[in-house]
């Protein structure tokens, strides 16, 4: 059925559902993985309180970035960690200061994928429009069928 199953995480507590339920599925079906993680450009915002024209030091950005980097590495060795005991071959990929939606649905064109498995935090009304979905994004804008998780 699927050959190559492409898992997202945030590495959160909900995304670890994701990373469980795709891990369990591809050892069924004899699939490979690869687990890919994302993280979005330092924020900047603009407003009154910033002021016109404000921008964060460099060191701001450049501690952003390796605490960004750091998190997803570890996010990433304990999903492959978990692949590896369940005896499902596994690759990972970061990729850093992207659009997650975009990203993902990226990764899973590039490596030939043939389903997406991902978990959602389930929000709903405001907080999901306020907050965005990428999980949302992801189902509207993939070619391949995406598996969400909750």
């Amino acid at each position: 059925m699927y050959k190559h199953i492409l898992i997202s995480t945030d590495g959160s507590e909900v995304g670890q559902k994701g990373v469980d339920h795709g891990l369990a599925l591809a050892k069924s079906v004899g699939a490979k993985v690869t687990i890919v993680t994302v993280t979005e450009p330092f924020p900047i915002y603009a407003g009154a309180a910033a002021g016109p024209g404000w921008l964060p030091p460099p060191t701001a950005t450049v501690e952003y970035e390796a605490s960004q980097k750091e998190a997803a590495t570890r996010t990433l060795v304990d999903a492959k960690a978990a692949a590896d005991r369940l005896g499902v071959a596994a690759e990972t990929v970061y990729i850093p200061e992207a659009h997650p939606a975009e990203a993902i649905v990226e990764t899973a064109g590039r490596r030939h994928c043939d389903l997406i498995v991902m978990a959602s935090h389930g929000r709903r009304g405001l907080r999901r429009l306020l907050l965005g979905s990428q999980t949302s994004e992801v189902v509207t804008n993939s070619p391949v069928p995406v598996l969400v998780v909750r």
